[in-house]
């Protein structure tokens, strides 16, 4: 993560996470585990090892699955103040889905569990 509490407070705010333990190093934050329901991210400070301006996320993502309704799920994260990466499709498998990305740069496609 490029900014540990950006990234914590868009899991937060725009995803609708909450916050379920805080973690130190140094007396610094470095992490936290962020929680939607079933689902848990854990979000880590960047150690700058591999250069300060590298690209994060690019030709991955995080595929999460929901019970909830994908398209009503959706909504709320754009009223939020959140930009889809991609809206609500239904995909030939039979699962429903859409993807966001984080400021980090890392795509997240949630998906229906059923």
């Amino acid at each position: 993560m490029n900014d540990i509490e950006k990234s914590l407070a868009w899991y937060r705010d725009v995803l609708g996470c909450l916050e379920k333990e805080r973690w130190e190093r140094d007396g610094k934050l470095a992490g936290a585990e962020m929680r939607a329901g079933a689902v848990a991210f854990y979000i880590e400070q960047d150690d700058w090892k591999k250069g300060r301006d590298r690209r994060k996320g690019e030709g991955f993502s995080i595929y999460c699955t929901t019970a909830q309704d994908v398209d009503a799920l959706a909504a709320t994260i754009k009223a939020r103040g959140g930009t889809l990466a991609e809206e609500p499709q239904s995909r030939p498998w039979g699962s429903r889905d859409f993807a966001i990305v984080d400021p980090d740069g890392f795509k997240i496609r949630i998906g229906s569990s059923t």
